[in-house]
């Protein structure tokens, strides 16, 4: 079974981006080459990233942190899985400043890890992208946009194009300069000239929409997505 590289090279991304997108490549060279990603490097626990995906849901990054630091107390581990969640109670938890809908989501993937359903990290190593988007899916609190963040920033897939995520639509509203975002499925069919990199593709949409038009800006550090 072929096992999947954590990463890619990004220096045949950009040059494959550049002849393949004209207009693309006019904005690539005015923010400059984006460099790896040294999390891709490292291993890390999927339900520790999703638990964490979930806490961080729908609140600034200060107040989520602020929350994961009370839960991890309470748990007494850094790391959040099925044995540790365990160790409190609903009540506890909740005390913690998580919501009614995290905690079932947080048990619910607790409960799936126990059954074993929830893939480790050397098991997805041999899994395409759709297979590990629809063995994750069904964790309550967990869509599809939430498993391309994890493909994109820890595992390091070239080939991932989150097509509603609305930072990417409205990069690619700027680079072909529309009167509105493309809607999803217009998206999907604009990055098929994007692959085997629409990963890196992404990377740069997310930057010329957290700046439009100022190019120069955009040379600044962007916005942090999730898994940052």
């Amino acid at each position: 079974m072929p096992r999947h590289a954590r990463g890619f090279d990004t220096q045949a991304a950009y040059d494959h981006l550049a002849r393949r997108d004209r207009k693309l490549g006019v904005w690539m060279k005015r923010i400059g080459a984006i460099g790896p990603d040294l999390r891709w490097r490292k291993p890390f626990d999927p339900v520790d990233a999703l638990a964490r995906a979930i806490l961080y849901q729908q609140l600034s990054g200060k107040a989520a942190a602020t929350i994961v630091g009370r839960v991890e107390t309470a748990i007494a581990s850094d790391r959040f899985h099925c044995d540790t969640l365990a160790r409190c109670d609903d009540a506890t938890i909740r005390a913690c400043g998580v919501s009614g809908n995290k905690l079932l989501a947080l048990r619910d993937l607790a409960a799936r890890e126990a059954r074993g359903e929830i893939p480790a990290l050397r098991q997805m190593s041999t899994m395409d992208n759709d297979a590990i988007v629809d063995a994750l899916v069904p964790v309550r609190g967990i869509g599809r946009w939430t498993v391309e963040m994890m493909l994109m920033f820890r595992l390091g897939r070239a080939d991932v194009l989150p097509i509603d995520d609305l930072g990417i639509r409205k990069g690619a509203q700027v680079v072909d300069k529309l009167d509105a975002m493309p809607p999803p499925r217009g998206l999907a069919e604009r990055g098929e000239r994007w692959g085997p990199y629409r990963t890196y593709a992404s990377l740069y949409l997310w930057r010329i929409a957290d700046f439009g038009a100022d190019a120069k800006a955009a040379t600044k550090t962007p916005t942090k997505r999730s898994q940052d």
